[in-house]
């Protein structure tokens, strides 16, 4: 494996290895696509969903019967014929909403389920490429390891050289046993950078499948949070 393999390597790597992180999350990008009657709906189940509709509720229906049985002229006196008549068109409208939220949260679900799957793809081929850099620049160094033990034999007994300028050369720079060390150094050291990688490349795993469960957490949240104006 020579560097220049390593560089053509490195060449071909997908681009998807580099990509930048997103500005914003899912939720939101997904959150400025809804139309008009996906927002209504979910104002609509949101306020319907929360206590202030109930104590609302309560309290138009506290009113009615008052208005109704207190008073001498009424409208809709006892059993409220026209009080169940707004009830039922409310239950009814009710329902409908309840709908077109709920298939709305389908898709959502749906297209949460799929962008898991691209992140998890995307980071399974970034593994993969750190993984195969690793592998050749070990059989980089292995290589240099053959050379300087073939060094070894035929320099062993070289008598020691002198500089251009005449000062005697460094003996370390001549001793192939040296070399051999060194690089046997550095292959520990780039072995120790590939669990070092395999370690970052898990770390960031995990970070993806945190930030895609915060996510689906928001969005979950989203369903029952009322809407802002």
């Amino acid at each position: 494996m020579s560097i220049e393999n390593l560089n053509a390597f490195l060449e071909r790597l997908p681009s998807a290895s580099a990509r930048p992180l997103p500005d914003s999350t899912w939720h939101e990008r997904a959150r400025e696509r809804l139309t008009l009657g996906e927002r209504a709906a979910d104002r609509l189940r949101n306020g319907m969903g929360s206590w202030v509709f109930v104590g609302g509720f309560v309290l138009f229906m506290g009113t009615w019967w008052m208005l109704n049985s207190l008073r001498a002229t009424t409208w809709d006196p006892y059993p409220f014929i026209l009080l169940n008549l707004f009830l039922s068109m409310l239950a009814g409208l009710q329902g409908a909403i309840l709908l077109i939220a709920a298939k709305r949260q389908d898709a959502i679900t749906a297209a949460l389920a799929q962008h898991d799957f691209d992140t998890n793809v995307a980071a399974k081929i970034d593994i993969e490429a750190l993984l195969e850099i690793n592998r050749r620049q070990l059989e980089m160094i292995a290589e240099l390891q053959g050379i300087a033990r073939a060094l070894v034999p035929a320099t062993a007994d070289a008598p020691a050289r002198n500089e251009p300028d005449g000062r005697q050369a460094d003996p370390r720079a001549l001793d192939p046993r040296a070399v051999a060390t060194e690089v046997e150094a550095a292959t520990a050291t780039a072995r120790a950078a590939e669990s070092e990688a395999e370690s970052r490349a898990e770390a960031r795993a995990q970070e993806e499948i945190a930030s895609q469960a915060g996510e689906q957490e928001g969005a979950s949240r989203g369903r029952y949070a009322p809407d802002g104006p």
